[in-house]
């Protein structure tokens, strides 16, 4: 039950993902976006990593997401115009993938540790909130403060570039 609910989960994730680049309407973006951090996060509940799948709601899906719409709806972003694509562009796309696509089975093919199964774990009263908190707090302090800043940083750049002039 759980490798059909890891299957479907991967499945829906990959499809909003896709409708992330395919789409030409910003927000309908944004949204697929959403989707696919959801989707993310019910993976990591398969895999019973429940805390992160806490955070990846909470964090991307919640307060990322936030920003990300706040800053479409401020640039006031219209769909795409259609163009066309040319046919080597198509065959120039496919041959990239079909590359990356080989070059990814080669590699699951070839390690042997995906196949092998895990043993349980040997502590499960570990705390994870605390050690996470702990290594986050204490290893990572400084970058998780630069990137709060340059979040900062950047809502206000779109906010002054977004601005209408008075005359």
């Amino acid at each position: 039950m759980q490798l059909a609910l890891f299957c479907a989960f991967s499945i829906l994730t990959l499809l909003f993902a896709a409708g992330v680049v395919f789409l030409r309407n910003p927000v309908s973006s944004a949204m697929c976006l959403v989707m696919s951090f959801i989707g993310l996060a019910a993976l990591f509940v398969t895999l019973d990593a429940y805390f992160i799948a806490v955070v990846q709601v909470l964090v991307y899906a919640g307060a990322v997401m936030v920003l990300f719409l706040f800053i479409i709806m401020l640039l006031d972003l219209r769909a795409e115009k259609q163009r066309s694509v040319k046919l080597a562009a198509w065959v120039g796309g496919g041959i990239v993938i079909g590359g990356f696509v080989s070059c990814l089975a080669k590699v699951l093919a070839s390690l042997p540790a995906l196949q092998a199964t895990k043993p349980p774990l040997l502590q499960p009263d570990i705390n994870d909130v605390a050690a996470i908190g702990e290594t986050l707090f204490r290893n990572y302090n400084l970058p998780f403060q630069i990137i709060g800043v340059l979040l900062l940083v950047s809502t206000i750049g779109v906010v002054v570039l977004s601005r209408k002039e008075l005359k």
